[in-house]
């Protein structure tokens, strides 16, 4: 079910009925990505459309792997976001993670994490640029930390700004699950005024493996979007996304059958089907032609490698659906 951009495009006039037939029940349902080519090996990948028309992509790894496209589907590589590493970053480890690219007055910003796998001893980072091009991004510094001794794990940052001006920023893996702060616009970090962190998902019994979130506004509501179970793994990896939806930016957030995000729920978005395995890390981006969700997820016919998805999301039934 790979397709054009042109096909992506006429999906879009599909009527609402058809599209409601979509919604995933068994693993089937599910669509493959949308065609892309080029250099298309990625993990947690957040991507922007310039003014220009020019697609940028940072994702995980070094200084946060940077790709290019004009069309969203054929993809090349550059230099990373950092042409030389923050000296602060050696106190977490050396490569960061999960980035999240954003435009607000006038300015590219970059937030991310550095981490090592299993460990919350973690920081998230901030960075700006004018352009949003490798070698242009200037950082900010910390923005929030945890350490072993924290209930919480500071990465996968997601900034998100609501039509009241209001900014604040959701992050978290494992341990306690993914929470939320309030940040300043005019710093781009936490209010001195206001420490308050909300709780917004987590999975009190079982297993806690949820993270990556990602929160847009649509219709009314907010939507919280989250990576489920075990990444990093090549063809045994389980992820998949869920989402859940809120009246508050802040929560709580329910899923389709009124499960609280922070009680295990969660409405499956895209799970492993056929040899598209561990879809995940994902970022939402809206589009000329609609919302996009932005993704990796392990090739099972090239042995596990981490490749790109992207697929258009459909609102008519309230909830989201990939096509």
């Amino acid at each position: 079910m790979s397709r054009t951009s042109r096909t992506r495009t006429a999906l879009l006039a599909v009527p609402a009925a058809v599209l409601l037939a979509l919604v995933p029940g068994t693993a089937s349902a599910y669509p493959n990505p949308g065609a892309v080519t080029g250099d298309v090996v990625v993990h947690d990948p957040t991507m922007i459309r310039t003014s220009a028309g020019r697609y940028l992509l940072y994702s995980t790894g070094g200084g946060l792997g940077y790709k290019t496209s004009t069309d969203r589907i054929a993809f090349t590589a550059g230099s990373d976001a950092f042409s030389a590493k923050p000296g602060w970053w050696s106190s977490y480890a050396t490569e960061a993670w999960a980035p999240d690219i954003s435009y607000h007055g006038g300015k590219y910003l970059m937030y991310y994490a550095v981490s090592t796998f299993g460990s919350n001893k973690s920081a998230i980072g901030l960075a700006g640029s004018s352009t949003g091009l490798p070698g242009s991004w200037t950082d900010y510094g910390v923005v929030y930390t945890s350490t072993t001794s924290s209930d919480y794990n500071a990465i996968d940052p997601n900034l998100f700004v609501d039509d009241n001006g209001k900014w604040s920023l959701s992050f978290g893996s494992w341990w306690t699950g993914i929470k939320m702060f309030q940040i300043d616009p005019g710093t781009g970090k936490q209010f001195a005024s206001n420490t308050t962190r909300y709780s917004i998902a987590s999975r009190p019994t079982g297993t806690k493996a949820v993270e990556a979130p990602y929160v847009v506004k649509r219709n009314g509501y907010y939507y919280l979007f989250a990576s489920y179970d075990t990444c990093c793994a090549g063809t045994s990896s389980t992820y998949k996304v869920k989402v859940g939806r809120a009246t508050s930016v802040t929560g709580p957030y329910y899923d389709k059958s009124g499960v609280a995000m922070t009680n295990n729920g969660g409405t499956p978005v895209l799970e492993s089907h056929g040899s598209i395995i561990g879809p995940g890390g994902q970022s939402i981006m809206n589009d000329s032609d609609g919302d996009l969700i932005v993704y990796h997820y392990y090739d099972g016919n090239d042995n596990g490698t981490p490749k790109l998805g992207i697929n258009l999301l459909n609102w008519s039934s309230g909830w989201p659906v990939a096509y």
